[in-house]
């Protein structure tokens, strides 16, 4: 039997952390392309990083440099770690450090077994099935694999979500990240997992007067789910509703998507509405949060992934 000291855990991270400002440009020389502030902001997506890093919204924000989710990630695998009680990394799709490097440092250590654990709570094949594709590359004949698929009704995460919704008499309207609309075609249970979330969630907290809504939605010419939150916004206006706070169910950290989609888009369409919104506050590295990513892992250990 393998000890529960050879298993290692590989924190993998949706929505990744921001590179700098300084990074992206290097980034940019070594594809040939001039790195001024301007060509960041209309090149950015050529890489692959970030929607909207360069356009504006690190100056907004008071991010010139960076990205707060690299700090909140960082801190997030250091608490976990303690928790558990073993090795944890940090391993992205997009960035560095990348999957594969995360793998390796695993495997050095002495890992036998690895659970991956992506920090989106919801499965679609658009986003956590690449995380499993290259950890499942990277580990090939190196360590056992337990990756945990969704997490979507994990009762510690729809509690905590409930604590910080429970009481309030505005509209709460829970929210995710937007994917293109053709996975419902494929039976991609993404929407119908948000929406689980979203129903245990208000019914925890006693919720009478919620609903839910797309964002962040990218401009790739192709139909998406929806409604999006800037739409939903004028309907609830129109509706009545004064009163708006956001629960982002789809995300657990304070991506650029929280702090620019919500924090000032949404926030700039209430306004012109005359709606009041606000959000909750993000699970980032919360105690409870870490306590319940730490059942996770438990679980995973004692069951493999299926084939």
């Amino acid at each position: 039997m393998k000890s529960w000291r050879q298993s290692q855990i590989l924190e993998l991270v949706d929505r990744e952390a921001i590179p700098s400002q300084d990074v992206l440009r290097k980034k940019l020389h070594e594809r040939g392309i001039d790195a001024t502030q301007a060509t960041i902001s209309r090149d950015i997506k050529d890489l692959g990083l970030v929607k909207r890093a360069g356009d504006g919204a690190y100056r907004r924000l008071g991010l010139e440099d960076s990205s707060p989710l690299n700090a909140i990630t960082e801190q997030t695998r250091s608490a976990l770690e303690a928790e558990l009680g073993l090795p944890v990394f940090t391993g992205m799709k997009h960035w560095t450090p990348r999957i594969a490097d995360a793998a390796e440092s695993a495997v050095s250590a002495g890992a036998a077994q690895v659970v991956g654990l992506v920090l989106a709570p919801h499965y679609s094949a658009l986003s956590i099935a690449g995380y499993r594709e290259q950890l499942e590359r990277a580990l090939a004949g190196h360590g056992e694999l337990r990756f945990v698929e969704s997490w979507h009704d994990e009762p510690g995460f729809v509690e905590l979500l409930a604590d910080r919704v429970r009481g309030t008499d505005a509209h709460v309207v829970f929210t995710a990240h937007s994917l293109p609309a053709r996975i419902l075609e494929a039976g991609d249970p993404y929407r119908d997992q948000l929406l689980e979330t979203s129903r245990l969630v208000a019914e925890a907290a006693g919720l009478s007067a919620w609903s839910f809504s797309f964002q962040s939605e990218s401009p790739t010419g192709e139909p998406w789910l929806g409604p999006d939150i800037l739409d939903h916004l004028e309907a609830l206006g129109q509706q009545g509703v004064e009163r708006v706070l956001v629960c982002p169910v789809g995300f657990v950290s304070d991506h650029l998507e929280i702090r620019w989609d919500l924090d000032v888009e949404a926030q700039e369409k209430a306004a012109e509405l005359g709606l009041q919104l606000e959000r909750i506050e993000m699970p980032n590295s919360d105690p409870q949060f870490i306590g319940t990513l730490g059942l996770i892992v438990r679980r995973a250990l004692s069951v493999p992934s299926p084939a």
